[in-house]
């Protein structure tokens, strides 16, 4: 059994994949490297081929129907034969550094008598065009270089939570917490990290830039504007993560830091719909706004009213034109702080 199980989606990757190939491959013989071609077009499968014959007993290529993002996620935990699972996007790379770090604890972590549920280490905004790249850094958040539980993590700061990037579960949790990402949907990234954390009793970060995420390809899915055009698939996996949190309340109650963090986390996703429906500036959109806040208040009025008339739900609401504006604003100041987009 490998150490660590390592999925690629790939979609008519062929132009970046090699790179992200590249820094997995030190690894060695502790790691499997699933690459999924999710029906590509292009010669991506046919690179994937090549690594598994040049590396047979570490790389493995996984040839399905194109079902998007999450369904190559699907297709790669279903596959992993790793104690632990990590996604790593065919656009993204890894330092080697860090890697042997990480493996170095996850080696630790299987021989000691404590299960770890999930690793966490920061990532790097590799921004196409600026020297500077900001470190998404956790330690003021999280003991370092311990196990510990959800009652030992501290303060979350607002805009500030647990990517895709940052985490690597054990694969068997992700299994037995029934985690199924929708298919034909983008950004289910959020839901591979909310959905697995009411089944999370032990975690380890490691202050180490491990993941490097790049931001700045044309059609990529942050871009603000395609995620305006694609904002009916931002406001699904928003409505899944609300319907998830309810679903679990009983799970989560009586996890006071479990809880508080996954509410911030919604908060910052249904910010994040909000801005976007705001920043299309028509109608129907607005209209699917009201319906959004809406669909929270139907669930759970206790959620609604946390999220509601907190400082980001608030600053969201504002009244008018004016008020929109103001709230627009606000989100630019954070997207140069934070970022993202």
């Amino acid at each position: 059994m490998k150490l660590l199980s390592v999925a690629i989606p790939c979609y008519n990757s062929e132009d970046y994949m090699k790179k992200c190939v590249e820094t997995l491959l030190p690894g060695g013989e502790d790691v499997e490297i699933l690459i999924v071609d999710d029906g590509s077009t292009d010669g991506t499968g046919e690179i994937a081929d090549a690594y598994e014959k040049l590396y047979p007993s570490i790389v493995r290529a996984i040839h399905k129907k194109n079902g998007g993002h999450g369904s190559a996620v699907n297709t790669g935990l279903a596959c992993a034969s790793g104690l632990y699972f990590k996604v790593v996007d065919s656009d993204d790379w890894v330092k080697e550094s860090a890697y042997m770090k990480i493996l170095e604890v996850l080696r630790d972590m299987v021989a000691g008598e404590t299960t770890l549920d999930m690793l966490i280490s920061n990532f790097v905004y590799e921004k196409e065009g600026e020297k500077k790249h900001k470190v998404m850094k956790y330690h003021h958040a999280l003991p370092q270089d311990k196990i510990f539980g959800w009652n030992e993590v501290k303060h979350f700061r607002k805009g500030q939570y647990i990517l895709m990037h940052s985490v690597i579960f054990r694969t068997k949790l992700l299994r037995e917490s029934g985690l199924q990402l929708p298919e034909n949907t983008f950004y289910v990234d959020n839901l591979f990290v909310f959905e697995p954390l009411p089944y999370v009793k032990t975690m380890y970060y490691l202050d180490v830039n491990f993941y490097r995420y790049y931001i700045g390809r044309e059609g990529q899915s942050v871009n603000e504007q395609i995620m305006i055009g694609r904002i009916d698939q931002q406001i699904k996996v928003n409505q899944i993560m609300i319907d998830y949190l309810v679903d679990k309340k009983a799970k989560i109650n009586g996890k006071r830091k479990l809880k508080k963090y996954m509410i911030n986390y919604l908060e910052i996703i249904t910010v994040i719909s909000s801005v976007m429906l705001i920043r299309s500036g028509t109608e129907e959109n607005l209209e699917k706004k009201a319906q959004l806040w809406n669909y929270i208040r139907q669930k759970d009025i206790g959620l609604f009213m946390r999220l509601r008339y907190g400082v980001l739900g608030s600053s969201m609401n504002l009244p008018g034109k004016g008020g929109r504006k103001i709230s627009v604003e606000g989100y630019k100041i954070c997207r140069r702080f934070f970022k993202f987009n």
